[in-house]
């Protein structure tokens, strides 16, 4: 466990311990096929349900683990050590649950969401579309009411799970024109409704072993009891979940950095030239230390963040701060341990290549580290500083 793993509670540990074990045991061995074939695990995702690994963060009377933030990230960072497909998944999921853990009437939460926290049911979430990535608010997607039903049409670009996820958290306009945020509703659109169907994976660079897809909504009736919160408040919704997807970007970024950077020390300590180890060459070792450091740096920028939000306090800026952070250090570690490889790093004989072409979608999805650079400009420009300085006060007092 890295120096920097102060966990909250001895139970917390025990938790991280078994995770570890489970990663090492389960998803380890079968990584590196999995993404060379292109396979997508559905059956790792209802192994994690039954470990009760996929409802951490949500609450134990829906079947979730009451687990603190800071805590569930941290299963997170391990998950994505061993295997990033399977972590962002496991991200991903939460986000398709949190509407309707936070939104949802007690009704809807009591049919639904245990079937989702269990593993039973795999979540999508679908927002950007091919003309409204980074302004959601531009959606097109429409969802117009018929009765008792909602019947919605469009297309929702880069959904993760898309043609394999069992319900699909999905934003689509139910007034007002692209570009009117107030017209957006939020719905869970059964996998199997007639109307619905998924293009063929997108060919990815990296992340190969998590499908991508676009999804086709022609004619598709959703019943009302499906929506979640009140017409208008979908962009609302969708907007308060990035923000904690933004954290699990982050843990998985640096679980990712963590294995590349493990991958590295092991290869330099083996690796020998001119009569000692490559590592006992300060060259390197300085490069080693960098990346180091900067693992270190993003587990405590996140921690910082999941703390915040376990406080009820507000993290939406260091949300942002960490999915930045953590994905730019990841990489930057991903780059730098196919240097320390050399010509074994950019052979596929070695993990750390496909490290390296995994970081790179993770500055870009969650919203772009542009887009995070824009959220935090912003809220200095609103003052944010003098406002954090006097949270921070009374976290103290």
């Amino acid at each position: 466990m890295p120096a920097s793993r102060v966990l909250p509670t001895e139970e917390a540990a025990d938790l991280i311990g078994l995770v570890r074990d489970l990663v090492t045991k389960e998803l380890a061995p079968r990584a590196a096929e999995a993404e060379a074939t292109e396979t997508f695990p559905r059956d790792v995702f209802r192994l994690l349900g039954r470990a009760g690994l996929l409802g951490l963060p949500y609450p134990e009377e829906y079947g979730g683990g009451a687990q603190p933030y800071e805590v569930y990230l941290q299963v997170l960072e391990e998950i994505g050590a061993a295997w990033s497909s399977v972590g962002v998944g496991v991200s991903v999921h939460a986000l398709s649950c949190f509407g309707l853990a936070t939104r949802g009437t007690e009704e809807q939460r009591q049919k639904f969401l245990p079937d989702m926290l269990g593993g039973d049911l795999l979540g999508a979430y679908c927002l950007s579309e091919p003309q409204a990535g980074s302004d959601p608010a531009a959606m097109s997607t429409r969802a117009r009411r018929d009765g008792d039903d909602y019947v919605l049409d469009g297309a929702k670009a880069w959904t993760t799970h898309g043609g394999h996820a069992d319900f699909y958290k999905v934003m689509a306009r139910t007034s007002g024109e692209p570009g009117d945020r107030a017209g957006i509703s939020c719905f869970l659109v059964p996998a199997d409704a007639a109307g619905l169907t998924a293009d063929a994976p997108e060919k990815k660079m990296g992340l190969t072993g998590s499908a991508t897809a676009t999804m086709r909504f022609d004619g598709v009736r959703v019943p009302a009891e499906r929506r979640l919160g009140e017409e208008g408040e979908g962009l609302k919704i969708a907007l308060a979940g990035l923000d904690s997807g933004r954290l699990g970007i982050a843990a998985v970024a640096t679980g990712l950095a963590q294995g590349a950077l493990d991958q590295a020390v092991a290869y330099a300590q083996e690796r020998e030239t001119f009569g000692r180890a490559i590592i006992d060459h300060q060259g390197l070792a300085f490069v080693l230390a960098d990346m180091e450091a900067a693992v270190e740096t993003a587990r405590a920028t996140y921690l910082a963040a999941a703390r915040r939000k376990d406080q009820g306090l507000p993290f939406s800026t260091q949300a942002s701060v960490a999915k930045l952070v953590a994905t730019d250090n990841a990489m930057k570690v991903t780059t730098d341990a196919v240097q320390v490889l050399g010509g074994y790093g950019y052979t596929r004989d070695f993990p750390v290549e496909r490290y390296m072409r995994e970081a790179k979608v993770m500055q870009i999805f969650e919203g772009t580290n542009q887009i995070q650079r824009m959220v935090i400009g912003r809220a200095l420009a609103k003052g944010a500083p003098a406002t954090l300085h006097v949270t921070q006060q009374q976290e103290t007092s």
